[in-house]
């Protein structure tokens, strides 16, 4: 769907820009492992239900479609395990990541809602838990859903990006990536599950995962900031 493309060689390069402060990261709002279906989030610092996400064949056409299952917890199986063949030379080194798309089996991803931060954010998190280094794209596509249903809302990202696997993790490495349901306050549908593909360039939508949000909340221009390597550097997306 995009049609840019401008190649990124470092990690820490990655800009981006959100005007909110963090002082601590709270609790999780759900968690997901090896990667399905989308749903998660809650309000400021309160932890919520940590479920891992085991992969099943539930994702929707869109991360904004998947369903989730019972508190936090979803389940589908990966559609593409990744790059194939045997690895040689330093394949934990960020040079092998750009060569070499993350697959969903290998992540683990969840949401949190940092301590110190409006209602309306959260920070997701995506883990390597695989043996060599792997590359996501710039940012997750994010989506919404209501009892199970899309609302048909998706997070805008940042423009003017592109390139193969642009975002390195290494081996038990996390990418921070933060999310703004209702940057400006308007009136919107009340979402219960957000949705989240941790690398729509290289994964297919049942890859994704549905994480429940602990206390619903409205979206209305939702947006998504960029991959970084920790949670404060996340915050200054928008």
């Amino acid at each position: 769907m995009r049609t840019y493309r401008l190649r990124t060689t470092a990690l820490a390069t990655v800009t981006a820009g959100l005007a909110l402060a963090l002082t601590a990261c709270g609790g999780a709002d759900s968690a997901g492992g090896p990667t399905t279906n989308p749903a998660g989030a809650k309000s400021a610092d309160q932890p919520v239900s940590t479920g891992t996400v085991t992969p099943s064949g539930e994702g929707a056409a869109a991360p904004s479609s998947g369903k989730a299952t019972g508190t936090g917890t979803a389940t589908a199986t990966p559609a593409k395990a990744g790059s194939g063949g045997k690895a040689t030379g330093d394949t934990t080194g960020d040079s092998y990541a750009y060569t070499h798309p993350c697959s969903a089996r290998n992540l683990t991803v969840k949401v949190t809602s940092p301590a110190g931060t409006p209602a309306t954010v959260r920070v997701i998190t995506v883990t390597n838990n695989g043996s060599t280094s792997c590359g996501l794209d710039y940012f997750p596509t994010v989506g919404f859903s209501a009892k199970g249903e899309a609302l048909g809302l998706q997070a805008t990202a940042p423009g003017g990006l592109g390139g193969a696997p642009a975002y390195p993790v290494r081996p038990g490495a996390t990418a921070y990536a933060a999310v703004n349901l209702n940057p400006s306050g308007g009136n919107g549908p009340v979402a219960d599950e957000i949705n989240i593909l941790a690398d729509s360039e290289h994964m297919s939508n049942a890859d994704g995962v549905s994480l429940k949000l602990a206390k619903p909340g409205s979206v209305a221009n939702p947006k998504v900031g960029l991959y970084r390597t920790n949670t404060r550097d996340a915050l200054t997306a928008f």
